[in-house]
C-alpha cells in the first residue's frame, strides 16, 4: 500500500462533556484544519467524529469524567482519524454491530441507536482496541468529491 501525504494535522484533548465535544469539533473544523479537505468528506468526518465522541460521553465516561484526545491527519486521499479515551472499556471488547433498529412504525423509532450505523457507514478501517485503560479507536473517511 502506498504511503498517503499528510497535509494537515490537528491534535485536541478535551473534557468528557457535550458542550466541549462540541466545541471541539468547531475548532477542528473551523479553525485547525478549514478548507484541507473536500465538502463532502469534511462532512462525513465531522459525523462520524461526533458519532464518536459523544459515544465516549455518554458510554465509556458514563460513570466519571475524562479526556478525550483526538488527532486528525488529512492526507490527499480522505482523513485519518485516532481517538484515545481512558473510560470504560467497549462492552465485550468489541465495536458494537451497527444493525439498524428494526420498526415498521415511524412513531416506533427510538431516539437513538443509529450512531455506530452511520460510523460504519461512513469509515474505512474502523478498529477498536483497548491497551491497558485505554480505549484506542481509529478510522479512515475517504475523499469523494461530489458529483454536480
Amino acid at each position: 500500500m502506498a504511503s498517503d501525504k499528510v497535509t494537515g494535522t490537528a491534535r485536541v484533548t478535551i473534557p468528557s462533556d457535550t458542550q466541549s465535544v462540541h466545541d471541539a469539533l468547531c475548532a477542528l473544523f473551523e479553525t485547525l484544519i478549514p478548507n484541507q479537505m473536500p465538502q463532502d468528506t469534511r462532512d462525513a468526518a465531522q459525523i462520524v467524529l461526533a458519532e464518536a465522541l459523544n459515544n465516549i460521553v455518554e458510554h465509556a465516561y458514563a460513570q466519571s469524567p475524562g479526556e478525550i484526545e483526538v488527532t486528525l491527519a488529512v492526507t490527499e486521499r480522505g482523513v485519518n482519524c485516532a481517538i484515545v479515551d481512558f473510560g470504560l472499556p467497549m462492552p465485550n471488547g468489541q465495536l458494537p454491530n451497527g444493525r439498524l433498529p428494526m420498526h415498521t412504525q415511524l412513531e416506533d423509532l427510538p431516539e437513538g441507536g443509529f450512531g455506530w450505523h452511520l460510523i460504519r457507514t461512513l469509515s474505512q478501517d474502523l478498529n477498536y482496541r483497548r491497551e491497558g485503560a485505554r480505549n484506542l479507536l481509529s478510522f479512515r473517511i475517504e475523499s469523494k468529491q461530489s458529483a454536480l
